[in-house]
């Protein structure tokens, strides 16, 4: 069974800094892109960003030039280090992973539980 463990996140002051990480963790053969998304209350689950194997990364565009995504690939660990927080990054974020179980299996998304980022002015 795959389990998503987070950590990080918490309360900040705008302009302050947080970081985020995230294990997978189980019987996992591959892994592929691994990422964070968030929620704000009353709005769609979005994007805030993702990297792949390769290290190719794809970033929300309210996000770009304030956080950096990076990966553990030995230990299936992604990181988001959040920088220039501001009012409006408050949300859960979730981890995500697209991972495969075994070799012949499908791609298959995992979600972790959320972690709670509050920003206040």
């Amino acid at each position: 069974q795959v389990q998503l463990v987070e950590s990080g996140g918490g309360s900040v002051q705008a302009g302050g800094t947080l970081r985020l990480s995230c294990a997978a963790s189980g019987r996992i053969f591959s892994v592929n892109v691994m990422g964070w998304y968030r929620q704000a209350p009353g709005k769609q689950r979005e994007l805030v960003a993702a990297i792949n194997s390769g290290d190719f990364t794809n970033y929300g565009d309210s996000v770009k030039g304030r956080f950096t995504i990076s990966r553990d690939n030995a230990k299936n660990t992604v990181y988001v280090q959040m920088n220039n927080l501001k009012p409006e990054d408050t949300a859960v974020y979730y981890c995500n992973a697209r991972l495969k179980l075994y070799a012949y299996s499908a791609w298959t998304n995992y979600w972790g539980p959320g972690k709670q980022v509050i920003v206040s002015s």
